[in-house]
Protein backbone atom coordinates (compact mmCIF):
# COMPACT_ATOMS: atom_id res chain seq x y z
CA UNK A 1 0.00 0.00 0.00
CA UNK A 2 3.02 2.28 0.52
CA UNK A 3 4.31 1.76 -3.03
CA UNK A 4 5.16 5.24 -4.30
CA UNK A 5 3.10 5.11 -7.51
CA UNK A 6 0.09 3.69 -5.63
CA UNK A 7 0.23 6.59 -3.20
CA UNK A 8 0.43 9.03 -6.13
CA UNK A 9 -2.73 7.49 -7.64
CA UNK A 10 -4.51 7.63 -4.28
CA UNK A 11 -3.43 11.26 -3.93
CA UNK A 12 -4.86 12.03 -7.36
CA UNK A 13 -8.25 10.66 -6.30
CA UNK A 14 -8.13 12.55 -3.01
CA UNK A 15 -7.23 15.78 -4.81
CA UNK A 16 -9.95 15.42 -7.43
CA UNK A 17 -12.78 14.56 -5.02
CA UNK A 18 -11.57 16.93 -2.30
CA UNK A 19 -11.53 19.88 -4.70
CA UNK A 20 -14.82 18.90 -6.33
CA UNK A 21 -16.51 18.93 -2.92
CA UNK A 22 -14.48 21.89 -1.61
CA UNK A 23 -13.55 19.80 1.42
CA UNK A 24 -9.78 19.53 0.95
CA UNK A 25 -9.72 15.73 0.76
CA UNK A 26 -9.01 15.08 4.43
CA UNK A 27 -12.36 13.35 4.85
CA UNK A 28 -11.12 10.75 2.34
CA UNK A 29 -7.48 10.50 3.40
CA UNK A 30 -7.99 10.19 7.18
CA UNK A 31 -10.30 7.15 6.87
CA UNK A 32 -7.81 5.65 4.40
CA UNK A 33 -4.95 6.09 6.88
CA UNK A 34 -7.05 4.81 9.80
CA UNK A 35 -8.01 1.65 7.96
CA UNK A 36 -4.72 0.89 6.17
CA UNK A 37 -2.19 2.18 8.73
CA UNK A 38 -3.66 1.31 12.16
CA UNK A 39 -0.22 1.64 13.79
CA UNK A 40 -0.10 5.40 13.17
CA UNK A 41 -1.03 7.66 16.09
CA UNK A 42 -3.80 10.28 15.70
CA UNK A 43 -1.09 12.98 15.75
CA UNK A 44 0.75 11.48 12.75
CA UNK A 45 -2.48 10.68 10.87
CA UNK A 46 -3.67 14.27 11.19
CA UNK A 47 -0.19 15.63 10.34
CA UNK A 48 -0.06 13.63 7.09
CA UNK A 49 -3.63 14.55 6.21
CA UNK A 50 -3.15 18.26 6.86
CA UNK A 51 -0.05 18.34 4.64
CA UNK A 52 -2.07 16.80 1.82
CA UNK A 53 -5.06 19.05 2.51
CA UNK A 54 -2.72 22.04 2.32
CA UNK A 55 -1.26 20.96 -1.02
CA UNK A 56 -4.73 20.19 -2.35
CA UNK A 57 -6.16 23.49 -1.16
CA UNK A 58 -3.33 25.53 -2.67
CA UNK A 59 -3.54 23.74 -6.02
CA UNK A 60 -7.33 23.90 -6.08
CA UNK A 61 -7.34 27.55 -5.08
CA UNK A 62 -5.20 28.43 -8.08
CA UNK A 63 -7.73 26.75 -10.35
CA UNK A 64 -10.66 28.42 -8.58
CA UNK A 65 -8.88 31.78 -8.73
CA UNK A 66 -8.59 31.37 -12.50
CA UNK A 67 -12.33 30.61 -12.70
CA UNK A 68 -13.04 33.70 -10.54
CA UNK A 69 -15.31 31.94 -8.05
CA UNK A 70 -13.51 32.77 -4.80
CA UNK A 71 -15.08 35.32 -2.45
CA UNK A 72 -11.76 36.78 -1.26
CA UNK A 73 -13.24 39.22 1.23
CA UNK A 74 -15.17 36.54 3.11
CA UNK A 75 -12.38 34.00 2.62
CA UNK A 76 -9.63 36.11 4.15
CA UNK A 77 -11.82 37.17 7.09
CA UNK A 78 -12.91 33.63 7.91
CA UNK A 79 -9.39 32.24 7.41
CA UNK A 80 -7.92 34.68 9.93
CA UNK A 81 -10.36 33.46 12.58
CA UNK A 82 -9.49 29.79 11.94
CA UNK A 83 -5.79 30.23 12.74
CA UNK A 84 -5.87 30.48 16.60
CA UNK A 85 -8.06 27.40 16.85
CA UNK A 86 -5.96 25.48 14.34
CA UNK A 87 -2.80 26.01 16.41
CA UNK A 88 -4.56 24.84 19.58
CA UNK A 89 -6.02 21.90 17.71
CA UNK A 90 -2.60 20.58 16.68
CA UNK A 91 -1.50 20.37 20.31
CA UNK A 92 -4.77 18.67 21.27
CA UNK A 93 -3.98 15.68 19.02
CA UNK A 94 -1.17 14.65 21.35
CA UNK A 95 -3.68 13.71 24.05
CA UNK A 96 -6.35 11.87 22.02
CA UNK A 97 -6.51 8.04 22.40
CA UNK A 98 -6.67 6.20 19.06
CA UNK A 99 -10.00 4.40 19.68
CA UNK A 100 -11.67 7.57 20.92
CA UNK A 101 -10.36 9.44 17.86
CA UNK A 102 -11.82 6.83 15.50
CA UNK A 103 -15.22 6.78 17.22
CA UNK A 104 -15.52 10.58 17.24
CA UNK A 105 -14.41 10.81 13.61
CA UNK A 106 -16.83 8.10 12.50
CA UNK A 107 -19.78 9.72 14.31
CA UNK A 108 -18.93 13.13 12.86
CA UNK A 109 -18.89 11.75 9.32
CA UNK A 110 -22.28 10.08 9.75
CA UNK A 111 -23.87 13.19 11.30
CA UNK A 112 -22.57 15.47 8.55
CA UNK A 113 -23.68 12.93 5.91
CA UNK A 114 -27.21 12.83 7.33
CA UNK A 115 -27.43 16.62 7.43
CA UNK A 116 -26.20 16.98 3.88
CA UNK A 117 -28.48 14.30 2.50
CA UNK A 118 -31.69 15.76 3.90
CA UNK A 119 -30.78 19.39 3.28
CA UNK A 120 -31.59 20.59 -0.22
CA UNK A 121 -29.13 23.17 -1.53
CA UNK A 122 -30.76 26.51 -2.22
CA UNK A 123 -30.52 27.59 -5.85
CA UNK A 124 -32.12 31.01 -5.38
CA UNK A 125 -30.29 34.13 -4.29
CA UNK A 126 -30.61 34.96 -0.62
CA UNK A 127 -30.64 38.67 0.12
CA UNK A 128 -30.70 40.35 3.55
CA UNK A 129 -33.52 42.28 5.10
CA UNK A 130 -32.84 45.95 5.65
CA UNK A 131 -32.71 45.56 9.45
CA UNK A 132 -29.91 42.96 9.42
CA UNK A 133 -26.84 45.11 9.97
CA UNK A 134 -24.35 42.24 10.30
CA UNK A 135 -25.22 40.84 6.88
CA UNK A 136 -22.80 41.39 4.01
CA UNK A 137 -24.05 41.52 0.44
CA UNK A 138 -21.87 40.29 -2.39
CA UNK A 139 -22.19 39.68 -6.10
CA UNK A 140 -19.72 37.76 -8.21
CA UNK A 141 -19.43 36.83 -11.88
CA UNK A 142 -17.13 33.94 -12.74
CA UNK A 143 -15.04 33.39 -15.84
CA UNK A 144 -17.83 31.39 -17.49
CA UNK A 145 -20.31 34.26 -17.14
CA UNK A 146 -22.36 32.81 -14.27
CA UNK A 147 -23.56 35.57 -11.93
CA UNK A 148 -23.96 34.93 -8.20
CA UNK A 149 -25.73 37.31 -5.81
CA UNK A 150 -25.95 36.39 -2.14
CA UNK A 151 -25.68 37.68 1.43
CA UNK A 152 -24.37 36.19 4.65
CA UNK A 153 -24.25 36.88 8.38
CA UNK A 154 -20.62 37.88 8.96
CA UNK A 155 -20.69 37.26 12.72
CA UNK A 156 -22.09 33.78 12.25
CA UNK A 157 -19.40 33.09 9.68
CA UNK A 158 -16.68 34.15 12.11
CA UNK A 159 -18.05 31.88 14.86
CA UNK A 160 -18.21 28.93 12.46
CA UNK A 161 -14.63 29.61 11.36
CA UNK A 162 -13.33 29.56 14.93
CA UNK A 163 -14.94 26.14 15.47
CA UNK A 164 -13.69 24.81 12.13
CA UNK A 165 -10.20 26.09 12.89
CA UNK A 166 -10.03 23.96 16.04
CA UNK A 167 -11.68 20.81 14.66
CA UNK A 168 -9.65 20.78 11.45
CA UNK A 169 -6.26 19.76 12.92
CA UNK A 170 -7.87 17.67 15.68
CA UNK A 171 -9.51 15.42 13.08
CA UNK A 172 -7.09 16.10 10.23
CA UNK A 173 -9.92 16.77 7.79
CA UNK A 174 -9.07 20.33 6.81
CA UNK A 175 -12.46 21.60 7.92
CA UNK A 176 -14.05 21.55 4.47
CA UNK A 177 -16.71 18.98 5.33
CA UNK A 178 -17.94 21.42 7.97
CA UNK A 179 -17.24 24.69 6.17
CA UNK A 180 -18.93 23.81 2.87
CA UNK A 181 -22.24 22.74 4.49
CA UNK A 182 -22.06 25.80 6.75
CA UNK A 183 -21.40 28.18 3.86
CA UNK A 184 -24.23 26.74 1.77
CA UNK A 185 -26.88 26.01 4.41
CA UNK A 186 -26.21 28.57 7.16
CA UNK A 187 -24.58 31.45 5.28
CA UNK A 188 -26.44 30.93 1.96
CA UNK A 189 -23.38 30.89 -0.32
CA UNK A 190 -24.02 29.36 -3.77
CA UNK A 191 -22.44 25.88 -3.89
CA UNK A 192 -19.88 26.84 -6.56
CA UNK A 193 -18.74 29.87 -4.57
CA UNK A 194 -18.79 27.92 -1.29
CA UNK A 195 -16.50 25.16 -2.59
CA UNK A 196 -14.07 27.67 -4.09
CA UNK A 197 -14.02 29.93 -1.01
CA UNK A 198 -13.71 26.95 1.33
CA UNK A 199 -10.64 25.82 -0.58
CA UNK A 200 -9.11 29.28 -0.30
CA UNK A 201 -9.74 29.28 3.47
CA UNK A 202 -8.18 25.82 3.79
CA UNK A 203 -5.08 26.96 1.91
CA UNK A 204 -4.46 29.66 4.51
CA UNK A 205 -5.54 27.70 7.58
CA UNK A 206 -3.57 24.55 6.76
CA UNK A 207 -0.28 26.45 6.60
CA UNK A 208 -0.56 27.39 10.29
CA UNK A 209 -1.31 23.79 11.31
CA UNK A 210 1.50 22.37 9.19
CA UNK A 211 4.05 24.79 10.67
CA UNK A 212 3.10 23.70 14.20
CA UNK A 213 3.39 20.03 13.19
CA UNK A 214 6.85 20.72 11.75
CA UNK A 215 7.91 22.36 15.01
CA UNK A 216 6.57 19.35 16.94
CA UNK A 217 8.56 16.93 14.76
CA UNK A 218 5.54 15.13 13.27
CA UNK A 219 7.29 14.84 9.89
CA UNK A 220 10.70 13.65 11.16
CA UNK A 221 10.09 10.01 10.15
CA UNK A 222 11.47 9.39 6.60
CA UNK A 223 8.58 7.00 5.91
CA UNK A 224 6.05 9.70 6.76
CA UNK A 225 7.86 12.23 4.55
CA UNK A 226 7.91 9.75 1.65
CA UNK A 227 4.18 9.16 2.02
CA UNK A 228 3.49 12.90 2.13
CA UNK A 229 5.62 13.53 -0.97
CA UNK A 230 3.89 10.82 -3.03
CA UNK A 231 0.40 11.87 -1.99
CA UNK A 232 1.18 15.54 -2.67
CA UNK A 233 2.25 14.80 -6.25
CA UNK A 234 -1.07 13.11 -6.94
CA UNK A 235 -3.14 15.65 -5.04
CA UNK A 236 -1.80 18.67 -6.93
CA UNK A 237 -2.75 17.12 -10.28
CA UNK A 238 -6.09 15.77 -9.04
CA UNK A 239 -7.11 19.15 -7.64
CA UNK A 240 -6.99 20.68 -11.11
CA UNK A 241 -9.38 18.05 -12.48
CA UNK A 242 -11.72 18.49 -9.50
CA UNK A 243 -11.89 22.24 -10.01
CA UNK A 244 -12.59 21.74 -13.73
CA UNK A 245 -15.45 19.31 -13.01
CA UNK A 246 -16.99 21.38 -10.21
CA UNK A 247 -18.77 23.86 -12.51
CA UNK A 248 -20.04 21.09 -14.79
CA UNK A 249 -21.93 19.11 -12.12
CA UNK A 250 -25.19 20.18 -10.44
CA UNK A 251 -24.68 21.48 -6.88
CA UNK A 252 -27.24 19.13 -5.35
CA UNK A 253 -25.56 16.15 -6.99
CA UNK A 254 -22.21 17.19 -5.51
CA UNK A 255 -23.65 17.56 -2.01
CA UNK A 256 -25.62 14.29 -2.16
CA UNK A 257 -22.62 12.36 -3.46
CA UNK A 258 -20.53 13.81 -0.65
CA UNK A 259 -23.18 12.73 1.89
CA UNK A 260 -23.24 9.13 0.67
CA UNK A 261 -19.46 8.86 0.71
CA UNK A 262 -19.20 10.32 4.20
CA UNK A 263 -21.90 8.04 5.58
CA UNK A 264 -20.33 4.86 4.21
CA UNK A 265 -16.85 5.75 5.40
CA UNK A 266 -18.13 6.83 8.84
CA UNK A 267 -19.97 3.53 9.30
CA UNK A 268 -16.86 1.58 8.25
CA UNK A 269 -14.68 3.41 10.79
CA UNK A 270 -17.18 2.90 13.62
CA UNK A 271 -17.49 -0.82 12.91
CA UNK A 272 -13.72 -1.07 12.90
CA UNK A 273 -13.39 0.90 16.16
CA UNK A 274 -15.81 -1.46 17.92
CA UNK A 275 -14.05 -4.49 16.36
CA UNK A 276 -17.18 -5.61 14.54
CA UNK A 277 -15.30 -6.09 11.27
Amino acid sequence: MDVFIVLVIIGFGVGCLGTLFGAGGGFILVPFLILTHPHLSPEIVTAISLAIVGANAMSGSLAYAWSKRIDYKAGILFAVFTIPGSILGVYTTKFIPKTFFNIVFGCLLILVAFFLFIKKVKTVNHLPRADKRNWKHHSLTDRHGFHYQYSYDQNKGILISVIVGYLSPVLGIGGGIIHVPALTSLLYFPVSVATATSHFILAIMSVASIIVHIINGSYNDPGVLRMVAALCIGVVAGAQLGAFLSHKINGNIIIRALAICLGLVGARILLSAFHLI
